[in-house]
């Protein structure tokens, strides 16, 4: 039973980056802000990787739990061209042999994407350089977070929402990756213990969601929940999530989505209710980890 530290009810944020991925703050310091923020359970969620979650643990500040997750980079093809989504994989086996090795792929893949914009945009005359990117990824998921602030760095733009506008990488040096199939994705983290929930389902301000019909076919498959409270959802979207989560027997959660300064939301700005907690964590494979 997790409780409080202040009293009131849990504060319970499940979707986190760090520079494992994509984030701003290194694994310890993202533990150290949520503690700061007044959180009581944090999930380091990377994109494909599981890089962080050691350090994470390492620095966890006492009276703090830790989800360990990833958040894997998947798709549905059951339209053309497919449908990019996300799915926050939560308490799974880090050592699993086929989901180690499918995300080994797509980090590889997506190494592989960002060194070709970064060719895409040299070719146009645009000053950035591809060590450099790798170098501000210190190790970590390349992603084109870390291309827009070689952007910015360039002062080409003035904030990682412009480098993310059509002009640039939002469309015009846009190049699509080699994402999970997200069917094959849920059967992954379900073989390797894990609890899967779908990020952020009905962002349309994102770009094209997927139907209903397909979340419906997606819980039959395995899939535990919806991220309902989003910054990236309107409360319209966020009713409708709802909605179909209970219609459905899914568990809902809330999340921040934080990345440090890459965007302007902060930890705990959405919270995950203690029964769906409590259902993900009896449900994972590997424990929480507590400070």
């Amino acid at each position: 039973m997790v409780t409080s530290r202040t009293g009131s009810a849990p504060r319970i944020d499940l979707h986190a980056h760090s520079t494992a991925s994509d984030g701003t703050l290194s694994p310890g310091e993202l533990v150290r802000a949520a503690s700061e923020a007044g959180l009581d359970v944090l999930a380091i969620t990377d994109h494909d990787t599981t890089a962080g979650w050691a350090p994470a643990v390492r620095a966890l500040p006492p009276g703090l739990r830790l989800i360990r997750g990833a958040e894997l980079s998947c798709r549905w093809s059951g339209t053309q061209p497919p449908v990019p989504l996300h799915l926050l994989a939560y308490l799974f086996d880090p050592d699993h042999p086929e989901l180690v090795a499918e995300l080994a792929r797509v980090r590889a893949a997506r190494e592989e994407r960002g060194e070709r914009i970064v060719g895409l945009l040299r070719a146009d005359g645009v000053d950035v350089s591809w060590p450099d990117i790798l170098a501000g990824a210190g190790g970590g998921t390349v992603g084109r977070p870390h291309i827009a602030q070689a952007l910015i760095r360039a002062g080409l733009v003035g904030s990682t929402g412009e480098a993310f506008g059509p002009d640039w990488l939002g469309e015009r040096y846009r190049l699509p990756k080699e994402d999970i199939d997200v069917f094959r994705a849920i059967r992954l983290v379900r073989a390797a213990g894990g609890v899967p929930v779908f990020a952020h389902p009905r962002a349309t301000r994102r770009g094209r969601v997927v139907p209903d019909e397909l979340i419906a076919e997606l819980a039959a498959a395995g899939l535990a929940g919806l991220e309902a409270d989003h910054e990236d959802h309107s409360p319209a979207e966020q009713a409708h999530v709802r909605a179909l989560a209970a219609e459905l027997g899914l568990l809902v959660t809330g999340s921040s989505d934080f990345h440090g300064t890459h965007k302007t939301v902060q930890l705990g700005a959405f919270s995950t209710g203690v029964e769906a907690y409590e259902r993900i964590v009896a449900a994972g494979v590997t424990e929480v980890a507590s400070g």
